[in-house]
């Protein structure tokens, strides 16, 4: 449908062209998720795989708004945002952002899939296995800013983390392990983006008219 495409584009000008986000640009994606996830329980959305991609791309977008609750109710009961809830709201936001990448590529890729080998591709492209990438991806991604937390609350405490015993090892593990993730995640993240660029610009060539 035009609505899906039209949000889809959205997201990857949200999240794959612009540098960093924006006042605008968050709100609109709120209220594109928003519209998206009303439109996903039509009768007239059939159930494919894109679509359910589509579907956890829009509820990432739940971080973003638990994200801003945060920062709101924060401020609302203290001078200003506290540290724990400032970190807190950060974490949300980069889930979302990791999470919204790699759907924004599956969907990608899946268009490549339809366009170059629609029939090769078929049985791959299932509702199930839509659902179990979305859910890798979630638990990944979670895996992964629960990694971060840990360690920006090490960042904060300082001394007052355990320095022995098996939790005194994974503290460690967990503090040693966060910093290269976080390259990996940038390098992974530039690596997304001219992997999509790639795909549309073969796609479009492909379907113009020679």
């Amino acid at each position: 449908m035009k609505d899906l495409r039209r949000y889809l584009a959205l997201k990857y000008i949200q999240y794959l062209v612009l540098s960093s986000s924006n006042a605008v640009s968050t709100l609109l994606g709120l209220l594109g998720s928003v519209y998206t996830m009303i439109l996903l329980q039509s009768a007239k959305v059939s159930s494919k795989s894109t679509a359910v991609l589509i579907s956890s791309l829009a509820q990432a977008d739940i971080l973003v708004f638990l994200s801003l609750l945060s920062d709101v109710l924060s401020g609302s009961f203290g001078a200003g945002v506290s540290p724990a809830a400032s970190v807190l709201a950060r974490i949300l936001l980069t889930a979302n952002a990791h999470v919204s990448c790699v759907l924004l590529s599956c969907v990608a890729f899946e268009a490549y899939l339809i366009t170059f080998l629609p029939s090769e591709s078929r049985p791959l492209r299932t509702v199930r296995n839509a659902r179990l990438l979305s859910r890798a991806i979630w638990t990944l991604v979670a895996a992964e800013c629960a990694l971060f937390l840990v360690d920006d609350h090490l960042r904060a405490s300082g001394a007052s983390a355990p320095s022995r015993g098996p939790l005194g090892l994974l503290v460690q593990l967990s503090s040693a392990a966060a910093a290269p993730l976080r390259s990996l995640s940038y390098i992974l993240g530039i690596l997304l983006r001219i992997i999509n660029v790639y795909i549309y610009y073969k796609i479009f060539f492909s379907m113009s008219p020679r």
